[in-house]
């Protein structure tokens, strides 16, 4: 694995896309912010902007399983995603399995005073992603320690 320093986490979903940031000497991952999609295709000008702004040395994408640790319909629409992301940008790409992120990313909210209420009007996914990029970065510290 190349020297990794900056990294971008992806929380993929057909109308949102969570976007976090993560430090691997850190190991701390925190929300950025939520792109909108159009049936699961992002605007791919405001992922160029993020890349651009933040010149990550890889990206991590959720990938969303089934409970028992199958792959589920959306699996497949993310690792898409985690493709065309690769190609476009020539970055390294991770998938890490994010059951539950969004489950957790919504009593993360509450935990902060946030509201219950609409996902729409309220959306957890830039938390949700910053999760998935914290599971990532414990999960592979053994890979960065010196």
């Amino acid at each position: 694995m190349a020297a990794l320093r900056l990294l971008l986490g992806f929380d993929y979903g057909t109308k949102q896309i969570g976007v976090a940031v993560g430090q691997v000497i850190t190991g701390q991952a925190r929300e950025l912010c939520t792109l909108k999609a159009q049936n699961g295709v992002p605007d791919w000008d405001k992922v160029q902007a993020l890349i651009t702004e933040w010149k990550p040395d890889a990206i991590v994408v959720g990938l969303p399983l089934n409970m028992d640790g199958t792959p589920s319909e959306m699996s497949a629409r993310a690792e898409k995603f985690s493709r065309q992301l690769n190609g476009r940008f020539n970055l390294p790409v991770y998938t890490h399995d994010e059951r539950l992120t969004t489950f957790e990313a919504k009593g993360e909210r509450l935990s902060r005073g946030g509201q219950r209420g609409s996902y729409r009007d309220n959306p957890v996914d830039a938390i949700a992603a910053a999760l998935l990029l914290q599971g990532w970065l414990e999960a592979n510290s053994a890979l960065f320690e010196t």
